[in-house]
């Protein structure tokens, strides 16, 4: 059986300038990610998908393969997480070789460890699934949430629970953002990675931080020194 794990990093990005390469905590965002695919020891090959020459440089520099740039067709905002794994596994087959599983790891998810990544792939082979990643529990009962009008009246999204008892209710999560261990064959068949037989596994609040700008970058930087420099 053959592992691949596919960092992409697209070189643009508007809200953080050159987010996949910043520092964090002293090193390069990507290294986490790189650093977790190979110390788990599950990948024959691990690779960043990139357009952008400084961050096929940094990658390679902490230990991940740059076999071919991504295509410009693939490197802007329109193209998929999906788009941009199959034409990996493409530029593969067409250099002779091809996968069973594939792992698409984000460089900006610091909270990747070779624990969690086994973890998922354990799942994903124990069930046959198409696809695991891991989520997060959501904080307070979704089903109790709010919609705000223009004049800050509020309005229930599920009125029915408006007296439910939140230890009624069922409990929710969403995608941490972190990485996907996939089936490659489900992949080409199915053209997506969440599917109606996709698993997951669970993170604590601690284990992962959304990073969409400064103020994200500093809380996550915040729950990684209490979460990993501490325990360790």
């Amino acid at each position: 059986m053959s592992c691949i794990a596919i960092i992409p990093a697209r070189g643009g990005s508007k809200r953080i300038p050159r987010k996949n390469i910043k520092a964090f905590l002293g090193k390069p965002i990507i290294a986490y990610g790189i650093e977790a695919a190979l110390n788990s020891g599950l990948f024959e090959t691990v690779m960043v998908s990139t357009e952008d020459a400084e961050i096929a440089e940094v990658a390679q520099l902490l230990g991940a393969g740059y076999p071919f740039a991504r295509s410009q067709e693939n490197a802007d905002d329109h193209a998929t997480t999906v788009d941009v794994l199959l034409e990996v596994l493409e530029q593969y087959e067409q250099r002779g070789q091809s996968f069973e599983y594939g792992c698409c790891i984000y460089p900006t998810a610091p909270f990747v460890t070779a624990k969690k990544l086994t973890e998922a792939f354990e799942l994903l082979q124990q069930q046959s699934y198409d696809c695991v990643f891991p989520v997060l529990r959501y904080g307070f009962p979704i089903q109790r949430g709010l919609f705000l009008d223009s004049e800050r009246r509020i309005r229930m999204i599920q009125p029915e629970h408006i007296h439910t008892r939140s230890q009624d209710l069922e409990p929710a999560f969403h995608d941490s953002g972190q990485f996907y261990f996939f089936n490659v064959a489900a992949l080409r068949k199915k053209k997506q990675l969440w599917t109606s037989h996709t698993g997951a596994i669970t993170l604590s609040e601690m284990e992962a931080h959304d990073i969409d700008n400064e103020e994200d970058w500093a809380i996550a930087e915040f729950k990684y020194r209490i979460n990993f420099h501490e325990s360790s």
